[in-house]
């Protein structure tokens, strides 16, 4: 067999490192290991318990949903004060965006880091929020709701209910009230619209256990379908009972509702 002559030899070479680099190019280019789509930037706006808005250093402003958590809802029970928790957080602090998709609203839905904690998992750990298990399917799910369950077993948190309503059960519930009663419940249950719309719920008939309250979201103050104040502008929060309220930390309306 005939030695390879250098012409030959350095085609060879020239091959293998091509190759090579080729191999690599690859390698750093897939999306596992690409935090290409990673962004920072001011959060200046907290719409919810896991809605915010921050402003890049182009200055565009971009709506975010935290992944793989759902938070109560602005008109729910502890709706604001989940808010508020995510609020101590994130607002007006330099936060690191992960992108994961885009929702059906335009928003980018992504994990919230700032300074290196997971915004999304200590809303969980925190009991201010249920791990989404309708979108949550990645490997850490399995701690989040490991999480979860330590926080419900704490009863911290919307934990201190008994029995708080998921918000993807309260969207369904105030979907189907919309369409019995021919819009007069809330006009779009759905998690971009639940910000900023009004809530106007259906009176119930007075007395007995099937009355519906509505709390003020500003004064704790709780209102019966009989006082003047039910429907105020800040009055959004829908209480089931008055044990609900109470619970919820609520007081009465002292002209209106007889505990």
């Amino acid at each position: 067999m005939k030695p390879l002559q250098s012409g030959q030899l350095r085609f060879s070479s020239i091959l293998r490192v091509s190759l090579y680099l080729t191999l690599l190019a690859l390698l750093f280019s897939s999306p596992a290991s690409s935090s290409d789509n990673n962004f920072t930037g001011q959060c200046i706006d907290v719409a919810d318990g896991d809605t915010i808005t921050v402003l890049t250093q182009t200055n565009e402003k971009i709506k975010i949903r935290l992944g793989g958590i759902d938070c109560p809802e602005s008109f729910q029970v502890h709706g604001e004060k989940s808010k508020q928790f995510l609020s101590s957080l994130v607002f007006d602090k330099r936060v690191r965006i992960v992108p994961e998709t885009i929702d059906q609203y335009g928003r980018t839905v992504a994990m919230v880091l700032v300074n290196g904690a997971n915004i999304n998992e200590q809303i969980v750990a925190q009991g201010h929020g249920w791990v989404f298990k309708k979108y949550c399917t990645a490997a850490h799910c399995n701690d989040w709701l490991k999480l979860e369950a330590t926080a419900r077993d704490a009863r911290i948190g919307l934990w201190e209910d008994e029995n708080p309503i998921p918000p993807w059960e309260w969207r369904t519930q105030q979907k189907s009230m919309h369409n019995s009663t021919g819009g007069l419940a809330s006009k779009d249950p759905s998690p971009a619209a639940g910000a900023s719309s009004s809530i106007t719920t259906p009176i119930a008939s007075t007395g007995g256990s099937s009355a519906v309250y509505h709390g003020n979201r500003r004064s704790q103050v709780f209102h019966g379908p009989s006082c003047k104040d039910y429907n105020c502008k800040n009055c959004t929060v829908v209480l089931g009972s008055i044990q609900e309220a109470v619970r919820s930390g609520y007081r009465a309306h002292r002209e209106c509702v007889r505990e």
